[in-house]
């Protein structure tokens, strides 16, 4: 009796107490915004309206449930705070579906299977990215993205090279690869990819990076032979990205670079000399873009950036403002704004969406909660237990950060518009796969970190 009691207490134990309490506001904000969006469309509530909430409460509790069965010990925050932001995704694209149909089809329902695959996705990282035995030998994942750094970053290049020549073209840009009844976006693989070699990379020459070598003006740079490797992959994808015309890949790419670069190095002057590199070839390309048609669409969009209200072109971003002002304090309630005036409002223009029905008040939440994402996954990075999984779960965690700096300030006309998706929020099932494999990298670093919860 005593044996089957400790038993017992024992397996209570392992069970992610935190992290199962943390996921319940995920299917009540899911059944209860459901039925609103019934009330508000058809005046009634049938069982069928909130029975997604139900249905996502035992998927979201069950992942949790596995976890802990699993023996996985990781963080208990992450999983819950992508949760949540991927419930208002869900939510608001099946909101804004009833205009956007005949266009895009069952864009809500889509967005629910894709946002289901995550869940799957993100359990299916996170058990197979553990230490394996076979046949004596041990088998380590970021063992393994350490020694083949180059093949993971090609592997994240070949379907965007791909993509240059068959892939999907669409509102001029070719940024689609179909497979099938799918479309895919190669740049999100990338993206990934792209963090893993830079963290593989600078951890391998951290101190060689940080070495002063010589000078250019009054900035101190290290030898150029230990920078080149990364140049010449930095410049490779930027270039394949932008030929693309995927400005917004690649101002993340750009930026993801010079981030990672300042955290292995604490060099201050890395990030002065990428900012006014990027000034200038902006300034240069911008000019440029009079000359040469390839470059018609970057002058546009500048120029809408830098004068919304004489520009052509400028209608997206002026409804965008208009419906974020619309919503005032608190909104106009779910269902009850005109959020679907604003072209593309489920991808580019969901945060402006948001704030129409939502207000200030909800628009705060939501970047409240980004913070908390990405303050917990820089605390787990800096704690996690070699070099290169802590240059990793940074990396990974600032991508989310500059990401999501980036569309918001589109939407807000404080930079110019990119057409990048809100992490976890926006529509597309790429981003939305990708992104339960990024918090799936996360939670696998948090394993090996000291406990936070």
């Amino acid at each position: 009796m005593g044996a089957a009691m400790r038993g017992i207490c024992s397996g209570l134990r392992r069970i992610r107490w935190i992290e199962m309490l943390l996921l319940l506001p995920s299917p009540l904000l899911l059944g209860v915004g459901l039925a609103q969006l019934a009330l508000t469309r058809t005046g009634r509530v049938a069982a069928a309206d909130w029975r997604p909430g139900l249905h996502a409460a035992l998927l979201l509790l069950g992942s949790s449930l596995l976890l802990s069965l699993s023996g996985f010990r990781g963080d208990q925050v992450l999983f819950p705070l992508a949760s949540f932001l991927g419930t208002i995704g869900v939510l608001f694209v099946q909101r804004l579906e009833p205009a956007l149909a005949e266009r895009y089809g069952d864009v809500g329902r889509r967005q629910g299977i894709w946002a289901l695959l995550g869940v799957g996705v993100l359990l299916l990282t996170v058990l197979l990215t553990r230490r394996w035995t076979w046949r004596g030998r041990v088998f380590s994942w970021d063992l393994l993205l350490k020694r083949y750094r180059y093949v993971v970053l090609l592997a994240g290049l070949l379907p965007v090279l791909i993509t240059m020549r068959f892939g999907v073209e669409v509102n001029g840009a070719r940024l689609w690869l179909r497979l099938g009844p799918l479309q895919f976006q190669p740049s999100e693989l990338l993206k990934l990819a792209l963090v893993s070699f830079l963290a593989a990379y600078l951890e391998d020459k951290r101190d060689l990076v940080a070495f002063r070598g010589f000078r250019v003006g009054r900035i101190p740079l290290p030898p150029i032979p230990y920078l080149l490797p990364l140049i010449l992959m930095l410049g490779l994808s930027v270039a394949v990205l932008a030929f693309q015309r995927d400005l917004g890949a690649a101002m993340l790419t750009f930026g993801i670079f010079l981030a990672m670069l300042y955290v292995a190095s604490s060099r201050l002057s890395y990030l002065v000399a990428g900012g006014l590199t990027f000034t200038g070839t902006v300034v240069w390309i911008y000019r440029l873009a009079g000359r040469v048609e390839a470059l018609a669409h970057v002058r546009a969009r500048i120029a809408v950036w830098l004068s919304p209200w004489t520009s052509e072109g400028a209608y997206q971003v002026l409804q965008g403002l208009y419906a974020l002002a619309h919503g005032g304090l608190l909104g106009s309630g779910l269902g009850q704004g005109t959020p679907t005036l604003v072209p593309e409002s489920h991808t580019d223009f969901i945060f402006a969406a948001i704030g129409e029905e939502w207000g200030l008040l909800g628009t705060t939440a939501v970047l409240l909660l980004f913070a908390l994402f990405i303050g917990r996954g820089l605390a787990v990075s800096l704690r996690a237990r070699s070099d290169f999984l802590q240059l990793l779960g940074i990396g990974l965690t600032l991508t989310v950060a500059l990401q999501t700096g980036i569309i918001l300030g589109g939407n807000l006309a404080l930079i110019p518009l990119t057409g990048i998706p809100l992490p976890f929020i926006s529509y597309g099932g790429t981003s939305l796969v990708l992104h339960a494999v990024l918090v799936a990298l996360l939670l696998r670093i948090s394993a090996s970190a000291r406990n936070l919860n």
